[in-house]
């Protein structure tokens, strides 16, 4: 029987996802890309989703690729292959995180490197434990990130140090990597902190909350985006959330929102 790699818990829209593998620090190995692909795929269709916090069991968030179990598999590996939209199977598992429709939250501890790291990228927010042991590991193995990193990386992490970091493959912390732009913020308990917001977040008129979220993912030139931003507001003007998130701040109640 195949082991689960990644379990899904939904309470009140909030989905908390985990890998999984707490022995092996939930490193990347075939079941696990095809958990977390599942999982991605599970929770695009789970009705009544509003948010997603993704964190790793055990001592770790991820360790990036089991280099052992994926050699075996080598063979059988299509990197031309785009399965998923614009990506291949590997890039999913990161880059399937910012094609959800719901904000995705990633809790970090231990350890995030390479793939573990382009994973957690691939989520809007990242909330990291302090010391957070953080890697664009790659170039150790001779290989370059291409679990969609770049594209996820490409106007939140200066380009100077990404270079630098990609090179070298060298170790850095939470508290750098907040300020290089890896790390959103650091909190004690990363995951209780990430839960919380999503919980936040749940409680916000999920049709703008997902129209924030298209917003955000857009790229290209301004005229267009300006375009898209009068599209997405004039479609919430005068609904029935939008209407009741005034009425609820209006009558100081919670909102109740239909999805």
């Amino acid at each position: 029987m195949t082991e689960t790699r990644v379990t899904i818990a939904i309470a009140e829209g909030v989905a908390d996802v985990r890998l999984a593998r707490p022995d092996k620090l939930n490193a990347l190995d075939p079941a696990m890309f095809a958990g977390i692909i599942d999982a991605i795929a599970t929770l695009a269709a789970a009705p009544g989703l509003r948010a997603v916090v993704l964190s790793g069991e055990g001592r770790g968030f991820c360790a990036g690729l089991d280099m052992a179990s994926m050699a075996s598999a080598g063979s059988g590996i299509d990197l031309a292959a785009r399965t998923h939209g614009p990506a291949n199977d590997f890039q999913q598992v990161a880059w399937g995180w910012r094609t959800l429709a719901v904000p995705v939250i990633a809790a970090l501890h231990g350890v995030a490197f390479g793939g573990g790291l382009q994973i957690a990228s691939g989520a809007d927010i990242r909330i990291a434990a302090p010391g957070t042991r953080l890697s664009v590991m790659e170039i150790k193995w001779g290989i370059v990130p291409d679990m969609a990193g770049y594209a996820l990386w490409r106007g939140s992490v200066r380009d100077d140090a990404l270079r630098e970091l990609a090179y070298t493959a060298r170790e850095f912390d939470a508290e750098e990597g907040r300020a290089l732009g890896f790390v959103t913020r650091i909190a004690d308990d990363p995951h209780a902190e990430a839960m919380a917001l999503a919980q936040a977040i749940a409680g916000r008129n999920p049709h703008a909350i997902r129209a924030a979220k298209r917003l955000a993912n857009l790229e290209g030139d301004a005229g267009g985006i300006l375009t898209a931003e009068s599209e997405e507001q004039a479609a919430l003007l005068r609904t029935p959330n939008q209407i009741e998130a005034v009425m609820a701040n209006m009558q100081k109640r919670p909102p109740r929102f239909e999805d």
